[in-house]
């Protein structure tokens, strides 16, 4: 299931440095988000089907991942949100591994477990979902086998 395709230009300028480092040094290590460690995730756009790359926050337990719809607590989802629901299926690089895994948002008590191991790995979540009226989506990528 390798994700293939042209990529999109990453525009914003912080997270095109993030990714030029990662490539660079060919390990996600070799960034951080406050002395915190990111996963990139690797999607397919849902308006322009050009791939795209985004650094999150790691959120890792038994070898599955969750990534984090915050945006910093605004009050509409991040622009990724909307690539990962069309498009479910993901690369996951984390250190210099990397594996496929299909994406689902999850709800309910298994959205609480998550929520809280999110929180453990990046406290500042929390002070995210106090800033907006929406629930901050969670989504789990499972690995594929």
């Amino acid at each position: 299931m390798p994700l293939q395709g042209e990529y999109a230009e990453e525009k914003t300028g912080w997270v095109a440095d993030q990714l030029a480092k990662i490539d660079e040094t060919g390990t996600t290590e070799s960034v951080d988000v406050m002395g915190m460690p990111v996963v990139v995730y690797t999607m397919r756009g849902a308006k322009s089907g050009k791939l795209r790359r985004v650094p999150l926050m790691r959120v890792e337990h038994d070898g599955t991942y969750a990534a984090v719809a915050s945006k910093g607590g605004a009050p509409e989802n991040p622009a990724w949100f909307y690539n990962i629901v069309a498009h479910p299926e993901v690369e996951v690089q984390d250190g210099t591994s990397k594996h496929d895994g299909v994406a689902r948002e999850i709800t309910g008590a298994e959205r609480d477990e998550w929520w809280e191991r999110a929180v453990a790995a990046y406290p500042p979540y929390a002070e995210y979902q106090t800033k907006t009226d929406r629930q901050i989506p969670v989504f789990v990528i499972e690995p594929v086998k």
